[in-house]
């Protein structure tokens, strides 16, 4: 068994080798010019602030910006689970994030793209407890879109870094 895997292992990476892939933050790569390049709009809401934070702890702080990136962000919540007594005991919060990186210099936007995604949580219990529950997803559904927009940046900083 230890052969086989062993085997999967090595074929695995003479695949990707041949293939050309390279780590998108290897040193030189374009993905690596763009830590504290890019410089995120400020926040407005505790939402946007989560998203902005997020943002920042994967690009850096900016130190010699070239792009900036902005973003309208929305969200919604929606009841799902609903006991016979029609009391609520679970939410969905959906986000979407439409953003556009423009380039300093020239004023253009270079990329642009939107992320959707949710999470939910439970309405069981007293109000803190909700309310805290409430927050934690948020807070989840800014980080997970946060991630998504960066890994966005990365997939297309050939194009970005030119």
């Amino acid at each position: 068994m230890w052969l086989f895997k062993r085997l999967s292992l090595i074929l695995t990476v003479a695949t990707l080798t041949g293939c050309g892939f390279s780590p998108a933050l290897a040193p030189g790569a374009s993905g690596a010019a763009l830590p504290s390049r890019i410089e995120v709009m400020a926040p407005n809401d505790r939402d946007s602030f989560d998203l902005t934070r997020r943002l920042e702890e994967r690009l850096g702080q900016p130190t010699n910006t070239l792009w900036e990136l902005s973003y309208t962000l929305t969200t919604s919540q929606e009841s799902v689970g609903i006991t016979p007594e029609q009391v609520t005991t679970r939410h969905n919060i959906h986000g979407q994030v439409n953003y556009v990186l423009t380039d300093l210099a020239s004023g253009t936007s270079v990329l642009e793209g939107k992320i959707e995604n949710f999470t939910s949580y439970a309405a069981t219990g007293n109000t803190v407890s909700t309310l805290s529950s409430q927050r934690d997803a948020h807070q989840r559904l800014m980080f997970i879109m946060a991630d998504q927009v960066y890994a966005r940046l990365l997939l297309a900083s050939d194009q970005i870094a030119q």
